[in-house]
Protein backbone atom coordinates (compact mmCIF):
# COMPACT_ATOMS: atom_id res chain seq x y z
CA UNK A 1 0.00 0.00 0.00
CA UNK A 2 2.99 2.67 0.65
CA UNK A 3 5.51 1.25 -1.86
CA UNK A 4 3.15 3.89 -4.26
CA UNK A 5 4.80 6.50 -2.56
CA UNK A 6 8.46 5.17 -3.27
CA UNK A 7 7.56 5.74 -7.17
CA UNK A 8 10.13 7.63 -8.97
CA UNK A 9 7.74 10.75 -8.93
CA UNK A 10 7.22 10.72 -5.44
CA UNK A 11 10.55 10.18 -4.16
CA UNK A 12 11.54 13.17 -6.34
CA UNK A 13 8.29 15.08 -4.54
CA UNK A 14 9.39 13.65 -0.98
CA UNK A 15 12.70 15.12 -1.51
CA UNK A 16 11.32 18.65 -3.26
CA UNK A 17 9.39 18.75 -0.12
CA UNK A 18 11.62 18.32 2.51
CA UNK A 19 14.10 20.76 1.10
CA UNK A 20 11.38 23.69 0.63
CA UNK A 21 10.67 22.67 4.11
CA UNK A 22 14.17 23.51 5.12
CA UNK A 23 14.77 26.07 2.84
CA UNK A 24 11.28 27.90 4.74
CA UNK A 25 13.63 27.87 8.37
CA UNK A 26 16.68 29.18 6.93
CA UNK A 27 15.01 32.00 5.34
CA UNK A 28 13.30 32.42 8.75
CA UNK A 29 16.21 31.90 10.24
CA UNK A 30 17.75 34.81 7.96
CA UNK A 31 14.99 37.28 8.75
CA UNK A 32 15.56 36.93 12.39
CA UNK A 33 19.72 38.00 11.99
CA UNK A 34 18.00 40.89 9.74
CA UNK A 35 15.83 41.82 12.49
CA UNK A 36 18.04 41.89 15.52
CA UNK A 37 20.78 44.02 13.19
CA UNK A 38 17.99 46.81 13.94
CA UNK A 39 15.53 45.90 10.67
CA UNK A 40 11.83 46.90 11.24
CA UNK A 41 8.84 45.45 11.99
CA UNK A 42 8.81 44.08 8.46
CA UNK A 43 12.20 41.67 9.17
CA UNK A 44 10.58 40.51 12.72
CA UNK A 45 7.06 39.70 10.74
CA UNK A 46 8.89 37.56 7.91
CA UNK A 47 11.04 35.63 10.32
CA UNK A 48 8.05 34.47 12.28
CA UNK A 49 5.93 33.88 8.55
CA UNK A 50 8.95 31.79 6.46
CA UNK A 51 8.24 29.12 9.43
CA UNK A 52 4.36 29.11 9.12
CA UNK A 53 4.90 28.88 5.38
CA UNK A 54 7.10 25.63 5.78
CA UNK A 55 3.99 23.96 8.51
CA UNK A 56 1.21 25.02 6.23
CA UNK A 57 2.98 23.51 2.81
CA UNK A 58 3.69 20.72 4.87
CA UNK A 59 0.31 20.44 6.08
CA UNK A 60 -1.07 20.42 2.57
CA UNK A 61 1.48 17.77 1.55
CA UNK A 62 0.51 15.39 4.57
CA UNK A 63 -3.20 16.01 2.84
CA UNK A 64 -2.06 15.09 -0.56
CA UNK A 65 -0.60 11.70 0.39
CA UNK A 66 -3.51 10.88 2.73
CA UNK A 67 -5.27 11.38 -0.13
CA UNK A 68 -2.81 8.78 -2.70
CA UNK A 69 -3.09 6.38 -0.21
CA UNK A 70 -6.83 6.50 0.23
CA UNK A 71 -7.35 6.25 -3.72
CA UNK A 72 -8.20 3.41 -5.83
CA UNK A 73 -4.67 2.24 -7.41
CA UNK A 74 -6.60 0.95 -9.97
CA UNK A 75 -8.87 4.11 -10.54
CA UNK A 76 -6.39 5.26 -13.16
CA UNK A 77 -6.31 1.92 -15.36
CA UNK A 78 -7.65 2.54 -18.93
CA UNK A 79 -11.13 1.28 -18.90
CA UNK A 80 -12.01 1.41 -15.64
CA UNK A 81 -14.86 3.71 -15.98
CA UNK A 82 -18.03 1.99 -17.11
CA UNK A 83 -19.28 3.57 -20.94
CA UNK A 84 -22.47 2.66 -21.36
CA UNK A 85 -23.63 2.24 -24.99
CA UNK A 86 -26.67 2.97 -26.21
CA UNK A 87 -26.86 1.73 -30.00
CA UNK A 88 -28.51 4.11 -32.48
CA UNK A 89 -32.27 3.74 -33.42
CA UNK A 90 -32.32 4.30 -36.85
CA UNK A 91 -36.17 5.03 -37.80
CA UNK A 92 -37.47 3.69 -40.85
CA UNK A 93 -40.59 4.81 -41.35
CA UNK A 94 -41.68 8.01 -43.15
CA UNK A 95 -39.22 9.42 -45.27
CA UNK A 96 -36.85 7.02 -46.94
CA UNK A 97 -34.06 9.57 -47.55
CA UNK A 98 -34.44 10.15 -43.98
CA UNK A 99 -33.58 6.26 -43.36
CA UNK A 100 -31.03 6.54 -45.20
CA UNK A 101 -29.36 9.03 -44.00
CA UNK A 102 -29.65 7.60 -40.37
CA UNK A 103 -28.35 4.32 -41.48
CA UNK A 104 -25.03 6.44 -42.99
CA UNK A 105 -24.91 7.86 -39.60
CA UNK A 106 -25.34 4.90 -37.79
CA UNK A 107 -22.71 3.23 -40.06
CA UNK A 108 -20.50 6.02 -39.19
CA UNK A 109 -20.56 5.37 -35.93
CA UNK A 110 -19.75 1.64 -35.35
CA UNK A 111 -16.92 2.46 -37.46
CA UNK A 112 -15.82 5.33 -34.88
CA UNK A 113 -16.26 2.79 -32.30
CA UNK A 114 -14.17 0.28 -34.00
CA UNK A 115 -16.76 -2.44 -34.97
CA UNK A 116 -17.95 -3.17 -38.54
CA UNK A 117 -21.18 -2.16 -39.65
CA UNK A 118 -23.48 -4.47 -39.75
CA UNK A 119 -22.23 -7.54 -38.13
CA UNK A 120 -24.40 -6.96 -34.71
CA UNK A 121 -21.25 -6.52 -32.35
Amino acid sequence: MHSRLLTPKWVLLHLVVAALFAATFFLGYWQLSKAEAGGGAVNWSYAVQWPLYGFMGLWFYLRMVREELRRDPDADEPGADLVLYQRPRIDTTGDPELAAYNAYLAELNERALGRRGGDGR
